[in-house]
C-alpha cells in the first residue's frame, strides 16, 4: 500500500499548487507537503475520520473552527449524487441492466465508495477556505 500512495504522490507532482493537488492526496491544502490524515488509507474505518489537527511542514490548523467539517456533508452529497448517476448511466446504457438491477448497482457502489466520498468530501471542502502558499513552509 505504501509503494502505491508513494507512485500516487508522484504521479500527481505536476498538479502541485493546484486545488486539486490536495484534493486527491490529502495533503495540506497550503503547503501540499504535510499529510492531513492519521491513516492515508481511507478504507481502515476506525481511522477515516482522524485528522492531524495542525500540518507537520507548515503548521495550518486543519480544524479551524468546531464542527468546521459539517460542511463537507453537502459536498459528500454532491459526490455521491454524481457517483450515482455515473453508475447509472453505465449500468442502464452501456450493459443494459433493467431498473431493479441497476438500482442495486448503484446502491453497491455507494456503498464501497463511500469511505472514498467522505475523504474527498471533506479534501474538497478545507480547499474551498485555504489556498496553496508555495512559501508556507519556510515561514516558520
Amino acid at each position: 500500500m505504501l509503494i502505491f500512495a508513494v507512485q500516487k504522490k508522484t504521479a500527481m507532482k505536476f498538479m502541485k499548487g493546484s486545488k486539486l493537488y490536495s484534493i486527491f492526496t490529502g495533503t495540506c491544502p497550503v503547503c501540499h507537503n504535510g499529510d492531513m490524515y492519521l491513516e492515508n488509507n481511507p478504507y481502515k474505518l476506525s481511522q477515516i475520520m482522524k485528522m492531524h489537527d495542525h500540518c507537520s511542514h507548515c503548521g495550518t490548523k486543519f480544524k479551524m473552527e468546531p464542527s468546521f467539517f459539517f460542511g463537507a456533508m453537502y459536498v459528500s452529497y454532491s459526490v455521491g449524487v454524481a457517483i450515482a448517476v455515473a453508475t447509472f448511466i453505465i449500468a442502464f446504457f452501456f450493459f443494459g441492466l433493467d431498473r431493479h438491477y441497476t438500482f442495486l448497482a448503484i446502491s453497491v457502489v455507494l456503498v464501497l465508495a463511500m469511505p472514498f466520498i467522505i475523504r474527498i468530501s471533506r479534501n474538497i471542502w478545507i480547499n474551498l477556505f485555504m489556498t496553496y502558499d508555495k512559501n508556507a513552509g519556510k515561514k516558520q
